[in-house]
């Protein structure tokens, strides 16, 4: 058996304040991340506060300098003034954009993409580098129990009785694998008491009126308070050989076993990867929790660039970090309670949508409903032609405002022309905007 140091009074102790306890730390990394956003403003809001003003002043001048300084027909230059106020009327401009954004966001929706706002719908078109998760994101989040290990006097099926108890109300992947392999072997499971969840390490709860804990192997080698540790040791690196994630068990300050856990990788990660890269996405990086060996061995399989392992929430909040610093627009995409602090610091968060965690979906900007890795390359194609489409809204609309300003100002335009220009370029930036809802944008 192995023994290690007190562990409770760091994440069970009585005595801590609610504001220190570790789920308070993360919403307050998630407000903070979320600080850090500038702000995005609306070109075209800030354009019609300039062009408003100038259209005005520019109708009065038609109708004011050519009677008092050429001598013109009042009447007749008023009209034209008319006129100029008509067709420089920016309804097709202020429609331009929102109507796009709508459609866009409607067209993702349709694909189960459900983007929370137009800001988050432009923002793909110009990421850089892309984060993700490995547990539920590139891998199929349904891991299974491979191999269990005691240590110590414990048989198998004590060791797996205790770790279900803990897991019981969990809804962690890792968590329904040891719950599935309990029930498979026919073990009562009697869930434990005062059960607390440390993201990033595991779970604790009392069995017994004894502290049982079930979490990262990592943080077991850490808190490891010396004895014999041959076979602890010998385990670890044959269950990371293997490419395999270690979960530990230990009841109060003794060790009582391991349990093996594998998660098979999405069939369509690699071709994905392969695609974020020919979309122009720099790098596309893996942060997480899970011991080194299976990470890199999970990044090989699919073409990830570069590998962050054994991370904590905080950790991978000070990795996006480094990656917005680099490449400036990162995404990150995670589905647990671990990933929304890092979530909210990237320039986009996306969220696994059905097995993500409540955290996770509500910190997101953007969540995949039926889990669909492929749909991020779709929505970097879909982001660009709605981009595309705005552009074209805007400059349709603004060559529509010019050519007719001229002939405006050359006396050659009349009031009903002006009208059917206006309401006519309304009608084709709202027509254009909408091939967004149904158009695939795979071609792009």
């Amino acid at each position: 058996e192995m023994v290690i140091r007190d562990w409770s009074s760091d994440v069970c102790s009585s005595d801590l304040p609610s504001s220190d306890t570790t789920l308070a730390r993360i919403v307050r990394m998630v407000g903070e991340a979320q600080s850090k956003r500038a702000p995005t403003e609306q070109w075209v809001e800030r354009f019609a506060r300039i062009y408003t003003p100038v259209v005005m002043a520019l109708s009065l001048a038609v109708f004011l300098v050519p009677p008092l300084l050429l001598g013109g027909d009042w009447a007749a230059w008023f009209y034209q003034a008319l006129v100029l106020l008509v067709i420089a009327c920016p309804c097709a401009l202020v429609i331009s954009t929102p109507v796009s954004i709508v459609a866009g966001l409607t067209g993702a929706a349709r694909r189960g993409v459900l983007i929370k706002g137009g800001v988050h719908l432009e923002t793909p078109a110009r990421l850089t580098a892309i984060a993700m998760d490995k547990t539920g994101t590139l891998t199929l989040g349904r891991p299974k129990v491979i191999e269990i290990i005691p240590i110590g006097t414990r048989s198998e099926s004590e060791l797996l009785s205790f770790a279900a108890a803990v897991e019981a109300r969990s809804e962690h992947p890792i968590a329904r694998a040891i719950l599935a392999i309990a029930a498979e072997r026919g073990i009562d499971v009697v869930p434990a008491k005062d059960v607390t969840a440390v993201p990033g390490l595991g779970v604790v709860g009392k069995i017994n009126d004894r502290h049982v804990w079930v979490g990262s192997a990592i943080y077991l080698e850490q808190r490891l308070g010396g004895g014999d540790s041959e076979k602890l040791t010998t385990a670890l690196k044959r269950i990371a050989g293997a490419g395999l994630t270690g979960i530990a068990v230990w009841e109060s300050m003794t060790v009582i076993g391991l349990i093996a856990v594998g998660d098979a990788v999405r069939p369509e990660a690699r071709l994905i990867v392969a695609q974020l890269h020919a979309l122009g996405i720099a790098q596309v990086v893996m942060l997480t929790g899970d011991a080194r060996a299976p990470a890199e061995a999970i990044a090989h399989e699919t073409g990830v660039d570069e590998v962050y392992a054994e991370l904590l929430p905080e950790q991978k909040v000070e990795a996006i970090e480094r990656l917005v610093a680099q490449h400036g627009l990162v995404a990150m995409v995670g589905d647990g309670v671990n990933d929304a602090p890092a979530m909210a610091r990237a320039s986009l968060g996306i969220a696994m949508g059905a097995i993500g965690s409540d955290a996770a979906i509500e910190t997101a900007d953007i969540a995949l409903m039926q889990d669909d890795l492929s749909q991020l390359p779709w929505l970097i194609r879909h982001s660009r032609a709605t981009l595309t489409v705005i552009r074209q809204n805007i400059g349709f609309s603004l060559a529509v405002k010019l050519v007719f300003g001229g002939l405006t100002l050359l006396g050659m335009a009349s009031l009903w022309g002006a009208i059917a220009a206006d309401v006519g370029a309304s009608l084709l930036v709202v027509l254009n905007g909408l091939r967004l809802i149904d158009r695939d944008q795979r071609a792009r």
